[in-house]
């Protein structure tokens, strides 16, 4: 059997602009984290503990509840990062090649957001969520055929209102879905939750989530801030993700970004013409604008 373990990328709400004054928190929605063997659940964790209390020893050291103590990948995951605590890259890199050489594999699944206000692109947060959900179940699914195992998949602890409410959604989800592909038979149960605190490999989900979220933002937004997240200063994640890792773009004319591509240097969404990258030189603003008006003209 197989065992997964996620956290969410982004939030549900609304998405104009980095510069937007309300909506401005993440271009995209969805789930990243890793998938092994269930033989090897407890020794991955046992390393992520052992490198976790290696590289933060002085943080733990100050901390009141130590055995509670975590490091978010959010702050991890920053340029200055790299400058001031290369390590904390290097610990991420190796843990990445150690779940490989177990069997394990890195996923994500994605939804690029609509630009616009929620009136403009009639928000539902709770249906954003369940798609997203419902999307990584399936392409987790399909993973666990290719393996020929069963799969449980596992996410950081929410409260119970949103437990009790998503719970009926994917137990109806892999039911209905399981008469027309066979796959969904390999989900053993809706995904279960786990306060990160206690959980090393919930955690390095969240590192997984945090990483990947950098290279989505790079993707997605011209401007963004994480183009150093395409360097080989996270070279250990090409080629570990699986293969129905994918991040799905909202009406584009171009294809889906697939994989590892997510860390490609190049956009497809920011081609370079001549050395400048198309639209450089229209504002944000304006394009803010030409974004919100093609979608609110979508059919």
């Amino acid at each position: 059997m197989l065992l997964a373990y996620l956290d969410e990328i982004g939030e549900t709400g609304a998405f104009i602009s980095k510069a937007d004054p309300r909506f401005n928190t993440s271009p995209a929605f969805g789930y990243a984290g890793f998938v092994l063997p269930v033989a090897e659940a407890r020794r991955f964790g046992a390393w992520v503990t052992e490198e976790k209390r290696r590289v933060f020893a002085g943080e733990l050291a100050a901390s009141e509840r130590p055995a509670q103590w975590e490091k978010k990948g959010s702050a991890i995951f920053r340029e200055a990062t790299l400058r001031n605590y290369p390590q904390q890259i290097r610990v991420f890199n190796s843990l990445v090649r150690r779940l490989r050489s177990i069997g394990g594999n890195l996923f994500y699944y994605v939804d690029e957001k609509p630009i616009g206000t929620p009136k403009q692109t009639r928000l539902d947060q709770i249906g954003r969520e369940s798609a997203a959900m419902k999307e990584t179940l399936n392409r987790l699914a399909r993973h666990a055929e290719s393996q020929h195992k069963h799969l449980l998949a596992m996410l950081d602890q929410v409260n119970e209102k949103q437990r009790i409410e998503r719970m009926p959604t994917m137990y109806a989800h892999m039911f209905s879905r399981a008469g027309e592909f066979e796959e969904m038979k390999r989900i053993v149960e809706p995904p279960m939750h786990l306060d990160s605190v206690v959980s090393a490999n919930i955690q390095f989900a969240d590192w997984i989530a945090a990483c990947v979220s950098r290279a989505v933002d790079y993707q997605l937004i011209e401007r963004s801030e994480f183009g150093w997240i395409t360097g080989s200063w996270v070279d250990a994640v090409r080629g570990a993700f699986t293969h129905e890792s994918k991040v799905h773009l909202h009406h584009r004319a171009i294809g889906d970004i697939h994989h590892s591509t997510v860390f490609s240097r190049e956009r497809r969404l920011f081609p370079h013409v001549d050395g400048q990258r198309i639209g450089a030189t229209i504002p944000e603003d304006a394009l803010r604008k030409l974004r919100a008006a093609a979608e609110k003209n979508q059919p």
